[in-house]
Formats: C-alpha cells, sequence, structure tokens
C-alpha cells in the first residue's frame, strides 16, 4: 500500500493539521500525493462536529472549532491519541460502512492488546468499555476519498469532558485504556499502525 506514516510524538496544533489533512485530500484528487496515516496528540482543543449544538457547551468561556468531520462536540487533549487518515476509496471497495467497521475493528483489537475489551454499539458511534466511551469516530468522505479519523483516549485529563455535553452523553459516560487498566500501554503508535493496515488491506 502506498500510504504514507507520519508519527509525532509533540502535540500538533489542530488547525495546522487540518489545513494538512486538506491540503492532502486535493492532491488525492489530482492524483498527486499518497494517502495518509498520521498518528499524533492535540493540545486542549476543544472541536464540534456538523451535527454539535451550541447548548452542549457547558462552560461559555472555552472556544469551540466548528469542523466538517461528522459527529457532536468533543475535546482533544494530551494523552488521547489521534489518528488521522487520508484514504483513497476510489482504490479500494466504494462502502463507507467497510471503512467504519476498518476502523471499529482496528480500535477494538488495539485496545485487546491492552487488556480493555472493546465494543460497538448499534445505537451510537465509537467504540464503548460496557457503557463507557473509550474511543471516537468522526470521518468526511468527498469524492469517495476519506478523511478526519478517529481518537483512543489512553491517559488522557478526563475533566477536561466537564466543560461540554461530549457526543451528546452525560461527562461521566467518558473512560480511558488507564481508567480501565491503571497503565499506560507500550508501543501505542505502532501496534494501532500495523492493526489498521492490516484491516485496510482486507478490502
Amino acid at each position: 500500500m502506498n500510504i504514507e506514516i507520519k508519527i509525532n510524538k509533540r502535540p500538533i496544533s489542530y488547525k495546522y493539521a487540518i489545513k494538512f489533512l486538506e491540503k492532502r485530500v486535493s492532491d488525492i484528487k489530482k492524483d498527486n500525493n499518497k494517502e495518509l496515516l498520521w498518528i499524533l496528540e492535540h493540545p486542549i482543543t476543544y472541536t464540534s462536529g456538523i451535527r454539535g449544538k451550541k447548548n452542549e457547551i457547558l462552560d461559555k468561556k472555552i472556544n469551540v472549532i466548528n469542523t466538517k468531520r461528522g459527529g457532536k462536540i468533543t475535546v482533544h487533549n494530551p494523552g488521547q491519541k489521534i489518528i488521522y487518515l487520508v484514504i483513497n476509496l476510489n482504490k479500494r471497495k466504494k462502502d463507507i460502512r467497510k471503512f467504519i467497521n476498518v476502523i471499529e475493528k482496528t480500535i477494538i483489537e488495539f485496545l485487546g492488546s491492552c487488556q480493555v475489551r472493546g465494543e460497538t454499539d448499534k445505537e451510537n458511534i465509537g467504540i464503548w468499555v460496557k457503557d463507557k466511551k473509550i474511543a471516537a469516530i468522526g470521518l468526511r468522505v468527498t469524492k469517495w476519498i476519506a478523511y478526519h479519523g478517529f481518537s483512543i483516549n489512553i491517559n488522557n485529563n478526563l475533566s477536561n469532558y466537564n466543560k461540554i455535553i461530549p457526543c451528546g452523553l452525560s461527562n461521566n459516560k467518558i473512560t480511558s485504556v488507564v481508567k480501565e487498566k491503571g497503565k499506560i500501554p507500550l508501543n501505542i503508535e505502532e501496534k494501532i499502525k500495523d492493526i489498521f493496515l492490516r484491516n485496510l488491506s482486507k478490502i
């Protein structure tokens, strides 16, 4: 697979990352660049997807960035792994549901490697540990190029969620790997990368 892999250890600004993604999408439309898998973290950043509502912002002092991705309001912060994707489905099956399944399987397999049992929910997108959300998925598709991606809570500060109604949920419905297992897994980025590429190759 002709996919560029980027891994950043230091937090990357949200606005910079989105500009980079959108430029890559534009390049791929012109058949001018590789697909992308980018694993990083953001400083504390509140964002709203296309289904976000103003009444889901509990602390009116925070700045919320409106985005083109699916989903509602969430927070990104250090300790949460962001996995950005720019994947050309024109070269694969033009099936958004299959692509989302690849992402879901990737998250569940990664969590399994951390001894955390993740599950899908028929009513709500994302990955759950019992009744608590541990990973979010937010995609946008243009001309069969899928971008944005998913996030997994590893050891981030969950109190940052108290300023919003995250993904339309009450604040006590969010969890992390460390909250479930008490320790930070090793080789996070490499595990996610390997699992995602293996699952992507199947479509």
